[in-house]
């Protein structure tokens, strides 16, 4: 019983910090990337050769908060197989950094606050949004919506992101 607490402990720590690789590594909510489109494209050319989930989200949406637990899982489960990025998009940076120091991602966040990213990856005005990206960097599918349990977004993850 007291080993099942310390690796729960263990487990809970480690998806708070991140990883490096990934934009985490101390207990505070690391920064957001910045530079808009143009660093949201040099980001997914850098890790071209890897699928990738992006995630459009926001503090103030319900069906956002309501997947984030299942992004968490799959980008942990994931980790060196698929890459994982968020954009916090129509929101602004302190609630956003207070809902991440609550709900923690091991990857890392883009702020999007006149919606260029989201244009880009053609999310459009739903919240949350979710695009997935091929090896090759093609954009794949783009689910207008909440994954409202995990298993639908691992099947979206295996079907999309190759």
């Amino acid at each position: 019983m007291r080993l099942a607490a310390i690796a729960t402990v263990c487990a809970l720590g480690l998806a708070a910090c991140g990883s490096s690789d990934e934009g985490g590594g101390s207990a505070r909510v690391p920064p957001f990337l910045e530079g808009g489109v143009p660093a949201f494209q040099a980001q997914l050319k850098k890790i071209r050769g890897r699928p990738v989930v992006v995630n459009k989200w926001a503090s103030w949406c319900g069906p956002c908060r309501a997947e984030f637990p299942h992004l968490r899982s799959q980008a942990l489960k994931r980790r060196g197989e698929v890459a994982f990025l968020g954009v916090n998009s129509n929101d602004n940076e302190a609630s956003a950094r207070d809902f991440l120091a609550e709900n923690p991602v091991p990857f890392r966040r883009f702020t999007d606050p006149d919606s260029k990213i989201a244009a880009e990856m053609n999310a459009g005005q739903a919240f949350p949004a979710t695009a997935f990206y091929g090896k090759s960097g093609r954009l794949e599918y783009v689910r207008q919506g909440e994954y409202s349990t995990e298993a639908k977004l691992a099947e979206d993850i295996d079907r999309y992101a190759r």
